[in-house]
């Protein structure tokens, strides 16, 4: 058993020695790390953090610059990354690692405080939902005035549009365009303003050819939203019209469908069996 116990300890003690060799002096692990190796590490300098998930480890990873081992018998200096400061802190009761001071991040960790659990969870979610739409724009490179100006512009144009089609779809199209406005209705309404001025500020303003006017809450009145900075990602408003007319065709079309349910089958004539002849089955209504 000793002999069992020298050899593991003069394992532990070569892979120490290893790490120490290629010049770390921080140590990340998915798995667990012994608590001898734990002891050496320490007494060589180096800070060993253990049981790092698989994902915080390839972001560590991206913004350190360093690469991920499987064993370290590949281990070499080219293989490290590098941070400027890496260190514990306490933040509301959990020990956390912090890695800074990077050269070039390319993974970074946003820490959001909060008084409650609720308050942090919303801040997450409007954290998230922010990054995305600046990646979309970033993406596609693409994106067009907010405030609710694209929404009234595209109107107007459809019910240009619609004076030239005439009949239903003329009606079809104008009721597609009222519905287009519903978003600066609902800015205006929710910034306390009387929605119907502010549709009919904004329509006039469209009219006069300055297509980038939306609504400014803060003044009440249309205002060039692209001086503003008040912009939307391209895709996230076509995504939107596109996904509101879909749904809308779904509503319709399953309506149709109800509605020719409730409609009467004809009958069948004389001797029809079903259809109410002598010897078959009269029709009931339900």
């Amino acid at each position: 058993m000793k002999a069992f116990l020298d050899e593991e300890e003069r394992m532990l003690r070569e892979m120490v020695d290893k790490i120490k060799a290629s010049g770390a002096n921080v140590l990340f692990c998915q798995k667990g790390i012994d608590d001898l190796a734990q002891h050496y590490l320490a007494k060589e300098g180096i800070l060993a953090v253990r049981r790092v998930k698989e994902s915080d480890m390839k972001k560590l990873a991206s913004a350190t610059g360093g690469k991920i081992l499987t064993t370290l018998e590949e281990i070499k200096p080219e293989d490290l990354g590098s941070a400027g400061l890496v260190e514990e802190r306490k933040i509301g009761g959990d020990n956390m690692i912090f890695v800074e001071n990077c050269k070039n991040p390319k993974a970074v960790t946003i820490l959001l405080r909060g008084g409650t659990e609720h308050v942090v969870d919303e801040l997450e979610r409007g954290m998230t939902d922010a990054t995305r739409v600046v990646a979309c724009a970033v993406e596609d490179g693409k994106y067009v005035a907010g405030g609710g100006a694209t929404e009234v512009e595209l109107a107007l144009r459809l019910r240009d549009y619609a004076a030239t089609v005439g009949g239903r779809e003329q009606l079809a199209i104008q009721a597609f365009a009222d519905a287009l406005e519903v978003i600066p209705r609902a800015l205006a309404e929710n910034a306390g303003l009387d929605p119907i001025d502010t549709l009919v500020g904004l329509r006039s303003a469209h009219e006069q050819g300055n297509k980038y006017h939306g609504l400014d809450v803060y003044k009440g009145e249309p205002a060039n939203m692209l001086d503003a900075n008040v912009v939307e990602p391209l895709r996230i408003k076509t995504q939107a019209i596109s996904s509101a007319t879909e749904a809308a065709t779904m509503i319709l079309r399953i309506d149709d469908v109800i509605a020719a349910s409730r409609e009467k089958p004809p009958s069948s004539g004389p001797g029809g069996g079903a259809g109410g002849g002598p010897g078959g089955m009269g029709e009931e209504e339900f």
